[in-house]
């Protein structure tokens, strides 16, 4: 990595006081410090900190501005920020240290009582010169919050570029340094790695992991659920499959969706075990509150509906990034009410640090979005707090799970070989178009019906935490799902594993002494129960496509008749929706077809 490590000066204490929240602690952080005393020894003009979501980046920029405007080095601010919500929050967080902006400005001159601005990025898009204007008429210190969604679109990218060049000081700040694209980011140093592929340089970085060890995050436990799925495709057909088995990318993600139809019995169950575990957690952290993040309005509304019935309370419901959705965001921080569910909004950067439970309820599979999503669980506010987040068990999302520790710079370049490196999944991508390039049974018009989720249900899956997996398969409301979602929501990192791995041999144990006639789920611990990627399944279909080639020259027959001839004699869907048991007996099958030819 070119990044340049935390070097935590350890006379600080790392986590208090309190949580140091939006510029308000008394003294800094042990992170804040160090990157800090490295900004005023180099003085330079454009400055990134990369801190992992819940660090206190608002605290480092707010108390280098108040340095700035000390010593005259800038004698205005301007605060640049993802949303609406979030412009206001840094308004209301400057002014608890003496700064004051304004998140209202739209143009003209700036009224004698502030110090400067609160804007959007959107904002800078639509008037660029407005900004630039103000920047070049007095000494300006540019605050651009989660700068990576500087490169959402070449035009906020090209705005910020011409808005804020004439600065005195720019001070980029994010949690997340990487994006799924190669959009460049303004006022970000691009390195060249010895692979030739340019690399984000942060001048500071503060990785998640040592958060963790300093107390300043919690530490995450992720509980993810399995269940059966059946769905119609477009095309008309039904299909069954089961989340965490091997499927195609389309097959995933149909059952991804048929999993959070609130309709059927998977999210009743997730919520409804999500709603223990808060209440687990709120023995030891007694006004911790649960978040849904949703994929869509209506999908929030029902589940918000589900909740009411499950807990007999209203859950807040955050629909859009609006006046009135942030005044709901600020009446359940400073409440003690159990849930909120919101679409996206909250996804980056809000600020209610008593959240500890969490919902992923959102087909969005980016890096970036999950560890931002993530990012609204692990702000600690004393030491042995901890976050537990509920998934579907898709491996894309496992991964990120288990890779919750690993920096990432953002990638300029593309690779000029071996795949696409910004994207963990190019390879997979690449063998699926090579696969469907090849011919297959005719699966007719797939525009004739809508997507339509018929039936769902929910099993316990694993735990994940600290890269490892714990748990054997269970039923929601059996005793071996307790065990799991009653863990103490108040436990130092290493008694979270200690106690994970005594569960886990509790469970083995219980299933030993059961008949063979009951065990009608998995019994094998998890980490002997690999979720198999898809690029696993596309490497089988590749072989049967490449064994059914052959065969077809052997025998004559075309490659679709073949296909559906497996298909008849084996069984299951079409090849694309089929799992890798079902590739397999077509593999053995064309295999033994082949054999008797000879």
């Amino acid at each position: 990595m070119s990044t340049t490590a935390a070097s935590t000066s350890h006379h600080l204490s790392p986590a208090f006081p309190g949580r140091a929240p939006w510029g308000t602690a008394s003294k800094l952080r042990a992170w804040q410090q160090g990157a800090l005393d490295k900004y005023i020894q180099e003085q330079p003009r454009d400055f990134l900190a990369v801190a992992t979501p819940g660090a206190g980046k608002t605290t480092f920029a707010l108390t280098l501005a108040s340095w700035l405007l000390h010593h005259h080095v800038v004698q205005q601010v301007t605060v640049v920020a993802p949303t609406e919500h979030l412009k206001k929050q840094w308004a209301e967080a400057a002014a608890r240290v003496g700064i004051k902006l304004d998140p209202e400005y739209s143009a003209g001159p700036l009224g004698r009582e502030y110090h400067g601005v609160a804007v959007t990025y959107a904002g800078v898009g639509v008037r660029p010169m407005l900004h630039r204007n103000r920047i070049e008429q007095r000494k300006t210190l540019v605050i651009l919050d989660e700068i990576h969604h500087a490169g959402d679109s070449r035009s906020w990218g090209e705005a910020c570029l011409e808005a804020f060049e004439p600065a005195t000081r720019r001070l980029a700040l994010t949690g997340t340094p990487f994006r799924s694209d190669t959009n460049p980011i303004p006022f970000v140093t691009y390195e060249e790695g010895n692979d030739g592929i340019r690399r984000s340089s942060a001048d500071y970085t503060y990785g998640y992991g040592n958060a963790l060890s300093d107390g300043v995050v919690r530490p995450v436990i992720f509980l993810s659920y399995s269940g059966n799925m059946r769905w119609r495709t477009k095309a008309g057909d039904e299909i069954a499959a089961r989340l965490g088995e091997p499927m195609t990318k389309d097959a995933v993600s149909q059952a991804w969706r048929t999993a959070l139809d609130p309709r059927g019995d998977w999210m009743p169950n997730v919520l409804r075990a999500a709603d223990q575990r808060l209440s687990e957690v709120r023995k030891g952290i007694p006004d911790a509150g649960a978040l849904v993040i949703a994929a869509d309005q209506d999908s929030a509304r029902a589940y918000a509906k589900l909740i009411r019935e499950i807990t007999g309370t209203k859950a807040t419901v955050v629909l859009s990034d609006e006046a009135a959705a942030s005044q709901r965001i600020e009446d359940f921080s400073g409440s003690d009410d159990r849930w909120m569910v919101a679409v996206r909004m909250v996804s980056e950067g809000v600020d209610v640090p008593r959240l500890a439970v969490g919902v992923y309820a959102t087909t969005i599979s980016t890096p970036l979005f999950f560890a931002q999503a993530v990012g609204r669980f692990v702000r600690s506010r004393r030491r042995g707090e901890t976050a537990s987040v509920f998934l579907p068990t898709i491996p894309m999302l496992l991964g990120f799970a288990n890779e919750m520790e690993v920096e990432r710079d953002h990638v300029l370049d593309k690779p000029k070989k071996d795949g696409e490196e910004e994207n963990p999944y190019a390879e997979e991508e690449k063998l699926l178009e090579e696969a469907e390039k090849q011919q297959d049974e005719d699966t007719g018009d797939q525009d004739q019906l809508p997507f339509e989720a018929l039936e769902s249900d929910a099993v316990f899956d694993r735990v994940l935490y600290d890269g490892a997996e714990f748990g054997m398969q269970a039923h929601p409301g059996s005793a071996e799902e307790q065990d799991y979602l009653g863990i103490p929501g108040l436990l130092e990192p290493d008694q979270v594993q200690m106690l994970l791995q005594k569960r886990q041999a509790k469970q083995i144990a219980h299933s030993r002494k059961r008949p063979d006639t009951e065990a009608d789920l998995l019994e094998l611990p998890a980490e002997r129960r690999p979720v198999v990627t898809h690029k696993e399944l596309l490497e089988l279909r590749k072989q049967l496509n490449s064994l059914v080639g052959a065969y077809a020259h052997q025998s004559g027959k075309p490659h679709g008749v073949i296909h559906t001839e497996l298909r008849r004699v084996c069984g299951g869907p079409p090849s694309a929706e089929a799992t890798a048991g079902q590739i397999r007996e077509r593999i053995k099958k064309v295999q033994e077809w082949a054999t008797r030819m000879r």
